[in-house]
């Protein structure tokens, strides 16, 4: 969520020298296009650890901890990754794909590049296998929603990583809610390729237009301390009171006749900055903007295509451009639904007919009637409006369109079913006008408490009906 990148690529030998111009901050974008018979799909997915019996959450370190997990899964061949030599182990690398932590010790899985959904979902169900002892011995669950439903914040440790010492400090400064974000949500994202410019800001352009949409049908937060809340998603909820020069819909973008690379350099050179990097050293700079850092330099340091790469992934906006386009606007969801989120952005994003669908499905609403329709989204999830259209009618035609360009994709696994089977179980949730939220919550009145292992069960990544983790392949 605050920076992994399953389909980065190699930093490059100039990197290090001072920027010269802006026009240099664009070659970024541009030495990421791919044709697109190149084009593949980066899954991203997070969970909460917590003691099954107790619903205690894991730490990073101590008797059920990150660090506990990260040994074992080291003998899957996943090899450490620290921020200085001697320094604590914060990630797992293995074949292009990544294990790495949140602020609060969620446990994220930052998925290789890949040619299909098949591989995705394959390759998260192999994560879930190497889980599976570690998760036996320690009496682990594995939560798949949106915010934390037991712990309190003074219940939570903090990850030791450098950039999260300086978030902790400044992004509270910008809204109220940023501890919230850091240790209490929890989301699944995707990554995308792009051919051109005109590609990336289409489907960056869109993709933020149906932001709002595709969480309200995917919303799963409905829960916090114990209590059922009012909102389907506390996570988005959350985001709405987040430093708005980072995070939020662009509306630049939506204003711009022909958006191109520049306008998004525009924007992310007027966020304010955390940090920057001289070697192992971390340098905090909060509030500078980029363009600030550019122009006046900080403490006789000049700004380096390096800083601006690592700018770029502290900025965090429902979707991003970086080296992909980054869709990252959803809560975390139980595993029969968590390939829905990926695939409906797959269906629209990767299919031309689609893509054109999508963006006229989009245009009617201005950023002002989308913005002002968020905060509904987030609490009433399907049963609201944006602006005069009901948000179920919506997100039945979003379906239809994203269905449309997976069976047109014709990526089969060995069943022969096309990508578009990963939409199934949220097609079925929206033609009763429901979101994952509403199954969670069943049964259950605002303002009621529940039993930690009823919110355990609630909230499980594993579908009701799934005893444990799924054993080894």
């Amino acid at each position: 969520m605050l920076g992994s990148d399953p389909m980065a690529t190699a930093t490059h030998a100039d990197d290090e020298r001072p920027i010269r111009g802006i026009g240099e901050l664009v070659s970024v974008f541009q030495a990421a296009e791919k044709p697109p018979e190149r084009f593949r799909i980066g899954v991203e997915a997070e969970k909460f650890g917590v003691h099954a019996p107790t619903g205690a959450p894991i730490s990073y370190e101590g008797e059920r901890s990150v660090v506990r997990i990260f040994d074992a899964l080291g003998r899957f061949g996943w090899l450490p990754e620290r921020e200085s030599e001697d320094g604590p182990v914060l990630a797992l690398r293995r074949d292009g794909a990544s294990i790495t932590l949140e602020p609060g010790s969620q446990l994220e899985l930052s998925g290789a590049a890949l040619d299909d959904l098949h591989a995705a979902r394959a390759e998260f169900d192999a994560h879930l296998a190497e889980l599976r002892p570690i998760s036996d011995e320690l009496e682990l669950a594995w939560l798949g929603v949106g915010f934390h439903p037991i712990a309190r914040q003074e219940e939570l440790g903090w990850v030791p990583k450098q950039r999260y010492r300086v978030m902790k400090t400044y992004l509270p400064t910008r809204g109220y809610a940023a501890h919230d974000m850091m240790r209490r949500t929890a989301t699944v994202q995707a990554n995308f390729d792009y051919a051109n410019e005109r590609d990336a800001l289409r489907k960056l352009v869109v993709s933020l237009k149906l932001s709002p949409l595709i969480h309200a049908m995917t919303a799963h937060a409905p829960f916090r301390e114990r209590r059922r809340t009012d909102h389907a998603s506390l996570r988005g909820e959350v985001w709405l009171h987040m430093d708005p020069a980072r995070s939020g819909l662009i509306p630049a973008l939506w204003s711009a006749k022909s958006p191109g690379y520049a306008d998004y350099v525009e924007w992310a050179l007027d966020a304010g900055m955390f940090l920057f990097k001289r070697g192992d050293e971390v340098i905090a700079n909060t509030g500078q903007r980029f363009r600030d850092f550019m122009r006046d330099g900080f403490e006789g340091h000049r700004a380096t295509l390096a800083d601006f790469r690592l700018h770029l992934n502290t900025l965090f906006p429902e979707a991003r451009l970086k080296n992909t386009v980054e869709v990252r606007g959803c809560d975390a969801q139980r595993l029969e639904l968590s390939s829905s989120i990926p695939a409906i952005f797959t269906g629209f994003l990767y299919d031309e007919r689609a893509l054109a669908e999508a963006e006229e499905l989009a245009r009617p609403f201005d950023y002002e009637t989308i913005e002002a329709s968020r905060p509904a989204l987030v609490r009433d999830a399907l049963r609201a409006r944006i602006g005069d259209t009901p948000a179920r009618a919506l997100a039945e035609r979003l379906l239809d369109i994203a269905r449309g360009g997976l069976d047109r994709r014709a990526r089969r696994d060995e069943r022969g079913r096309s990508e578009s089977a990963y939409l199934e179980p949220l097609v079925a949730l929206v033609e009763r006008g429901e979101c994952p939220a509403d199954q969670a919550a069943a049964n259950v009145a605002v303002g009621a408490e529940l039993p930690v292992q009823a919110l355990v069960e609630r909230t499980s990544l594993l579908e009701p009906g799934v005893p444990s983790l799924p054993r080894e392949s």
